[in-house]
Protein backbone atom coordinates (compact mmCIF):
# COMPACT_ATOMS: atom_id res chain seq x y z
CA UNK A 1 0.00 0.00 0.00
CA UNK A 2 2.58 2.18 0.81
CA UNK A 3 4.46 1.32 -2.07
CA UNK A 4 1.68 2.04 -4.74
CA UNK A 5 0.93 5.50 -2.42
CA UNK A 6 4.26 6.67 -3.08
CA UNK A 7 4.15 5.71 -7.34
CA UNK A 8 0.15 7.60 -6.95
CA UNK A 9 2.18 10.24 -5.47
CA UNK A 10 4.83 10.31 -7.86
CA UNK A 11 2.97 10.19 -11.04
CA UNK A 12 0.37 13.15 -9.45
CA UNK A 13 3.67 15.16 -8.73
CA UNK A 14 4.85 15.12 -12.36
CA UNK A 15 1.44 15.65 -13.85
CA UNK A 16 1.57 18.87 -11.94
CA UNK A 17 4.55 19.73 -13.18
CA UNK A 18 4.09 19.26 -16.47
CA UNK A 19 1.14 21.68 -16.09
CA UNK A 20 2.83 24.51 -14.37
CA UNK A 21 5.50 24.29 -17.19
CA UNK A 22 2.47 24.53 -19.99
CA UNK A 23 1.44 27.56 -17.53
CA UNK A 24 4.13 29.21 -17.67
CA UNK A 25 5.29 28.66 -21.19
CA UNK A 26 1.92 30.32 -22.17
CA UNK A 27 2.41 32.98 -19.73
CA UNK A 28 6.14 34.10 -21.12
CA UNK A 29 4.50 33.95 -24.86
CA UNK A 30 1.50 36.27 -23.21
CA UNK A 31 4.18 38.72 -21.58
CA UNK A 32 6.53 38.64 -24.67
CA UNK A 33 4.13 39.45 -27.38
CA UNK A 34 4.22 43.26 -28.00
CA UNK A 35 0.62 45.19 -27.55
CA UNK A 36 -0.35 46.55 -31.11
CA UNK A 37 0.36 50.30 -31.35
CA UNK A 38 -2.74 52.50 -30.39
CA UNK A 39 -3.30 55.12 -33.42
CA UNK A 40 -6.00 58.06 -33.61
CA UNK A 41 -6.79 60.17 -36.62
CA UNK A 42 -8.56 63.49 -36.09
CA UNK A 43 -10.25 65.22 -38.81
CA UNK A 44 -8.04 67.07 -41.65
CA UNK A 45 -10.35 70.00 -41.83
CA UNK A 46 -13.86 70.79 -41.97
CA UNK A 47 -14.01 70.54 -45.77
CA UNK A 48 -15.47 67.66 -47.40
CA UNK A 49 -12.30 66.48 -48.53
CA UNK A 50 -10.81 66.90 -45.27
CA UNK A 51 -13.12 65.09 -43.92
CA UNK A 52 -12.83 61.60 -46.79
CA UNK A 53 -9.01 62.31 -46.46
CA UNK A 54 -8.99 61.26 -42.91
CA UNK A 55 -11.24 58.54 -43.29
CA UNK A 56 -8.72 56.90 -45.86
CA UNK A 57 -5.98 57.35 -43.88
CA UNK A 58 -8.28 55.46 -41.04
CA UNK A 59 -9.11 52.62 -43.11
CA UNK A 60 -4.92 52.25 -44.78
CA UNK A 61 -4.43 51.93 -41.35
CA UNK A 62 -7.09 48.97 -40.87
CA UNK A 63 -6.10 47.14 -44.09
CA UNK A 64 -4.41 43.85 -43.47
CA UNK A 65 -1.01 43.69 -42.18
CA UNK A 66 1.27 42.98 -45.33
CA UNK A 67 3.90 40.99 -43.72
CA UNK A 68 5.23 39.97 -40.18
CA UNK A 69 7.61 42.95 -40.67
CA UNK A 70 5.38 45.06 -39.51
CA UNK A 71 4.36 46.32 -36.43
CA UNK A 72 0.54 45.45 -35.35
CA UNK A 73 -1.74 48.50 -35.31
CA UNK A 74 -5.15 49.04 -33.62
CA UNK A 75 -7.08 52.60 -34.84
CA UNK A 76 -8.97 54.23 -32.18
CA UNK A 77 -12.71 54.70 -32.99
CA UNK A 78 -13.27 57.88 -34.82
CA UNK A 79 -16.01 59.76 -32.61
CA UNK A 80 -14.20 58.36 -29.15
CA UNK A 81 -11.20 60.68 -30.82
CA UNK A 82 -13.25 63.69 -31.77
CA UNK A 83 -14.61 63.84 -28.49
CA UNK A 84 -11.53 63.78 -26.52
CA UNK A 85 -10.23 66.40 -28.76
CA UNK A 86 -13.02 68.54 -28.22
CA UNK A 87 -12.82 67.90 -24.63
CA UNK A 88 -9.69 69.52 -23.89
CA UNK A 89 -10.28 72.36 -25.74
CA UNK A 90 -8.58 71.32 -29.33
CA UNK A 91 -9.57 73.51 -32.51
CA UNK A 92 -7.38 72.14 -35.09
CA UNK A 93 -4.37 73.78 -34.38
CA UNK A 94 -0.85 72.50 -36.65
CA UNK A 95 1.38 74.58 -34.01
CA UNK A 96 1.51 73.00 -31.07
CA UNK A 97 4.06 73.11 -27.95
CA UNK A 98 5.27 69.08 -26.63
CA UNK A 99 2.71 69.75 -23.74
CA UNK A 100 -0.44 70.68 -25.89
CA UNK A 101 0.53 67.91 -28.31
CA UNK A 102 1.15 65.26 -24.56
CA UNK A 103 -2.05 66.94 -23.30
CA UNK A 104 -3.89 65.67 -26.54
CA UNK A 105 -2.63 62.06 -26.68
CA UNK A 106 -3.51 61.80 -23.22
CA UNK A 107 -6.80 62.78 -23.93
CA UNK A 108 -7.41 59.90 -26.84
CA UNK A 109 -5.14 57.30 -25.04
CA UNK A 110 -3.03 56.90 -28.10
CA UNK A 111 0.50 56.13 -29.17
CA UNK A 112 0.04 58.27 -31.89
CA UNK A 113 -1.99 60.45 -33.65
CA UNK A 114 -2.15 61.88 -37.15
CA UNK A 115 -4.01 65.55 -37.68
CA UNK A 116 -3.92 68.33 -40.25
CA UNK A 117 -5.83 69.64 -43.09
CA UNK A 118 -6.93 68.46 -46.86
CA UNK A 119 -8.72 70.74 -49.50
CA UNK A 120 -9.90 70.83 -53.30
CA UNK A 121 -9.32 74.47 -54.48
CA UNK A 122 -9.74 75.36 -58.53
CA UNK A 123 -5.84 77.91 -59.66
CA UNK A 124 -6.35 79.91 -62.30
CA UNK A 125 -2.67 80.86 -63.24
CA UNK A 126 -1.48 83.91 -65.37
CA UNK A 127 -0.69 81.95 -68.19
CA UNK A 128 -1.92 78.65 -69.35
CA UNK A 129 -5.23 77.22 -68.38
CA UNK A 130 -7.32 76.65 -64.63
CA UNK A 131 -6.64 73.14 -62.83
CA UNK A 132 -8.05 71.88 -59.85
CA UNK A 133 -5.44 70.86 -57.24
CA UNK A 134 -6.01 68.30 -53.99
CA UNK A 135 -3.82 68.93 -50.93
CA UNK A 136 -3.23 67.33 -47.53
CA UNK A 137 -1.02 68.41 -44.37
CA UNK A 138 -0.27 65.41 -42.65
CA UNK A 139 0.98 65.46 -39.44
CA UNK A 140 2.19 62.30 -37.18
CA UNK A 141 2.64 62.96 -33.75
CA UNK A 142 4.10 60.89 -30.83
CA UNK A 143 1.46 60.80 -27.89
CA UNK A 144 4.07 60.14 -25.18
CA UNK A 145 6.21 63.06 -26.19
CA UNK A 146 4.51 65.39 -28.12
CA UNK A 147 7.34 65.54 -31.00
CA UNK A 148 6.35 65.75 -34.59
CA UNK A 149 7.62 62.65 -35.80
CA UNK A 150 6.68 62.88 -39.56
CA UNK A 151 5.14 65.45 -41.90
CA UNK A 152 4.04 65.51 -45.33
CA UNK A 153 1.74 67.50 -47.84
CA UNK A 154 1.11 65.22 -51.08
CA UNK A 155 -0.74 66.94 -53.72
CA UNK A 156 -1.84 66.53 -56.88
CA UNK A 157 -3.64 68.61 -59.88
CA UNK A 158 -6.25 67.14 -62.46
CA UNK A 159 -9.09 69.04 -64.80
CA UNK A 160 -11.62 68.74 -62.40
CA UNK A 161 -12.42 68.96 -58.75
CA UNK A 162 -13.50 64.73 -58.10
CA UNK A 163 -10.58 63.91 -60.93
CA UNK A 164 -8.29 65.85 -57.77
CA UNK A 165 -9.76 64.56 -55.12
CA UNK A 166 -9.87 61.05 -56.16
CA UNK A 167 -5.96 61.05 -57.00
CA UNK A 168 -5.12 62.34 -53.58
CA UNK A 169 -7.14 59.61 -51.95
CA UNK A 170 -5.58 56.93 -53.69
CA UNK A 171 -2.09 58.10 -53.36
CA UNK A 172 -3.01 58.63 -49.43
CA UNK A 173 -3.98 54.78 -49.58
CA UNK A 174 -1.41 53.15 -50.97
CA UNK A 175 0.38 50.61 -49.57
CA UNK A 176 3.75 53.16 -50.12
CA UNK A 177 2.11 55.30 -47.63
CA UNK A 178 1.18 52.89 -45.37
CA UNK A 179 4.71 52.02 -45.17
CA UNK A 180 6.12 55.10 -45.21
CA UNK A 181 3.96 55.77 -41.80
CA UNK A 182 4.59 52.49 -40.39
CA UNK A 183 8.30 52.75 -40.68
CA UNK A 184 8.22 56.47 -39.04
CA UNK A 185 6.82 54.59 -36.40
CA UNK A 186 8.37 51.65 -35.63
CA UNK A 187 11.81 53.75 -36.18
CA UNK A 188 9.85 56.15 -33.39
CA UNK A 189 9.50 53.57 -30.85
CA UNK A 190 12.62 52.63 -30.86
CA UNK A 191 14.15 55.65 -29.91
CA UNK A 192 11.96 56.59 -27.45
CA UNK A 193 13.01 53.42 -26.09
CA UNK A 194 16.60 54.11 -26.27
CA UNK A 195 16.04 57.51 -24.23
CA UNK A 196 14.60 55.88 -21.62
CA UNK A 197 17.17 53.83 -21.01
CA UNK A 198 19.78 56.28 -21.11
CA UNK A 199 17.91 58.64 -18.59
CA UNK A 200 19.85 56.88 -16.24
CA UNK A 201 22.95 58.29 -17.34
CA UNK A 202 25.15 59.36 -14.97
CA UNK A 203 28.08 62.68 -15.37
CA UNK A 204 25.44 64.49 -17.35
CA UNK A 205 26.48 68.24 -17.60
CA UNK A 206 24.34 70.29 -15.65
CA UNK A 207 22.71 73.27 -17.23
CA UNK A 208 20.82 76.17 -15.84
CA UNK A 209 17.51 77.04 -16.75
CA UNK A 210 16.86 80.64 -17.57
CA UNK A 211 12.98 81.46 -16.79
CA UNK A 212 11.71 83.82 -19.18
CA UNK A 213 10.60 86.34 -16.28
CA UNK A 214 12.59 88.26 -14.12
CA UNK A 215 13.15 85.55 -11.04
CA UNK A 216 15.18 85.82 -7.98
CA UNK A 217 17.24 82.94 -9.59
CA UNK A 218 17.87 84.76 -12.67
CA UNK A 219 18.58 88.50 -11.29
CA UNK A 220 22.13 87.70 -11.02
CA UNK A 221 22.86 85.94 -14.33
CA UNK A 222 23.30 87.86 -17.56
CA UNK A 223 22.47 86.00 -20.46
CA UNK A 224 24.03 84.77 -23.61
CA UNK A 225 24.43 87.35 -26.49
CA UNK A 226 25.18 85.65 -29.92
CA UNK A 227 28.18 87.04 -31.65
CA UNK A 228 25.49 87.79 -34.98
CA UNK A 229 21.91 87.25 -35.14
CA UNK A 230 21.22 84.48 -37.65
CA UNK A 231 17.43 84.41 -39.46
CA UNK A 232 16.39 81.20 -40.77
CA UNK A 233 15.30 80.91 -44.32
CA UNK A 234 11.56 80.58 -45.00
CA UNK A 235 12.07 77.15 -46.72
CA UNK A 236 10.52 76.66 -50.38
CA UNK A 237 8.39 73.54 -48.14
CA UNK A 238 6.41 76.08 -46.41
CA UNK A 239 6.18 78.77 -49.30
CA UNK A 240 4.20 76.26 -51.30
CA UNK A 241 1.58 76.00 -47.95
CA UNK A 242 1.62 79.40 -47.09
CA UNK A 243 2.75 79.04 -43.90
CA UNK A 244 2.36 81.20 -40.72
CA UNK A 245 3.47 79.40 -37.59
CA UNK A 246 6.26 79.75 -34.14
CA UNK A 247 9.48 77.24 -33.82
CA UNK A 248 10.59 77.48 -30.21
CA UNK A 249 13.82 75.79 -29.93
CA UNK A 250 15.38 75.01 -26.29
CA UNK A 251 19.16 75.24 -26.42
CA UNK A 252 21.96 73.93 -24.38
CA UNK A 253 24.72 76.87 -24.80
CA UNK A 254 28.06 76.07 -22.19
CA UNK A 255 30.58 78.47 -20.74
CA UNK A 256 32.61 78.79 -23.86
CA UNK A 257 29.12 80.14 -25.87
CA UNK A 258 29.11 77.12 -27.63
CA UNK A 259 25.54 75.50 -29.12
CA UNK A 260 24.96 71.95 -27.53
CA UNK A 261 21.75 70.27 -27.59
CA UNK A 262 19.00 71.80 -29.53
CA UNK A 263 15.38 70.66 -29.37
CA UNK A 264 12.39 71.83 -30.45
CA UNK A 265 9.51 72.47 -28.03
CA UNK A 266 6.78 74.25 -30.54
CA UNK A 267 6.80 72.47 -33.66
CA UNK A 268 5.35 73.42 -37.05
CA UNK A 269 6.25 71.18 -39.69
CA UNK A 270 6.73 72.26 -43.24
CA UNK A 271 10.44 72.03 -43.46
CA UNK A 272 10.67 75.22 -40.56
CA UNK A 273 11.85 73.32 -37.37
CA UNK A 274 14.80 72.03 -39.50
CA UNK A 275 15.40 75.24 -41.08
CA UNK A 276 15.63 76.64 -37.09
CA UNK A 277 17.76 73.86 -35.74
CA UNK A 278 20.39 74.01 -38.66
CA UNK A 279 20.28 77.59 -38.35
CA UNK A 280 20.93 77.91 -34.40
CA UNK A 281 23.30 75.35 -34.75
CA UNK A 282 25.38 77.53 -36.68
CA UNK A 283 25.59 80.44 -33.62
CA UNK A 284 27.78 81.40 -31.22
CA UNK A 285 27.59 82.83 -28.09
CA UNK A 286 29.31 85.24 -25.58
CA UNK A 287 28.71 82.86 -22.74
CA UNK A 288 26.37 83.42 -20.21
CA UNK A 289 27.68 85.03 -16.88
CA UNK A 290 26.80 84.33 -13.01
CA UNK A 291 28.33 86.79 -10.61
CA UNK A 292 31.39 87.51 -13.22
CA UNK A 293 32.19 83.38 -13.51
CA UNK A 294 30.56 82.31 -17.61
CA UNK A 295 28.12 79.21 -16.85
CA UNK A 296 25.99 76.60 -19.05
CA UNK A 297 22.41 77.78 -19.34
CA UNK A 298 19.59 76.62 -21.70
CA UNK A 299 17.18 79.51 -23.12
CA UNK A 300 14.21 79.54 -25.47
CA UNK A 301 14.64 81.25 -28.48
CA UNK A 302 11.70 81.92 -30.34
CA UNK A 303 11.04 82.19 -34.40
CA UNK A 304 8.34 83.42 -35.97
CA UNK A 305 7.60 82.66 -39.52
CA UNK A 306 5.69 84.85 -41.38
CA UNK A 307 4.10 84.33 -44.93
CA UNK A 308 5.93 86.17 -47.76
CA UNK A 309 4.26 88.66 -49.88
CA UNK A 310 3.10 87.13 -53.09
CA UNK A 311 5.73 88.18 -55.43
CA UNK A 312 8.06 86.70 -53.69
CA UNK A 313 6.63 83.78 -52.40
CA UNK A 314 9.19 81.07 -54.32
CA UNK A 315 12.23 82.83 -52.76
CA UNK A 316 13.31 82.42 -49.19
CA UNK A 317 12.35 84.93 -46.48
CA UNK A 318 14.12 85.41 -43.30
CA UNK A 319 12.73 85.54 -40.19
CA UNK A 320 11.97 88.46 -37.22
CA UNK A 321 14.75 88.65 -34.81
CA UNK A 322 14.78 85.39 -32.12
CA UNK A 323 13.41 85.97 -28.73
CA UNK A 324 15.38 85.52 -25.64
Amino acid sequence: MNIRGSQFSRQAYARLLFALQCLLLLSARTVCQPKPTQIAVLDLGATATGVRTAATIREMFQSKQPSQSFHEIQTIDADQVQAAAKGVGFAGSLNLTLQQARDLGAAIGCDFYLLGDAETVKRSPSTGPSYFESFASVFLVGARTGRLVLWERPNVQRDSPEESEKALLAMLASEETRRRYIIAIRRTLEEERAERASVTEINAPVIEVMSDENSETDKDVRAPRAYRRLKPPYPETAARAEAEATVDALVDIDARGEVGRVEIVRWAGYGLDQSVVDTVKQMHFFPAMRNGIATPVRVLLRYNFRKPPIENSTSQKPLSEPEF
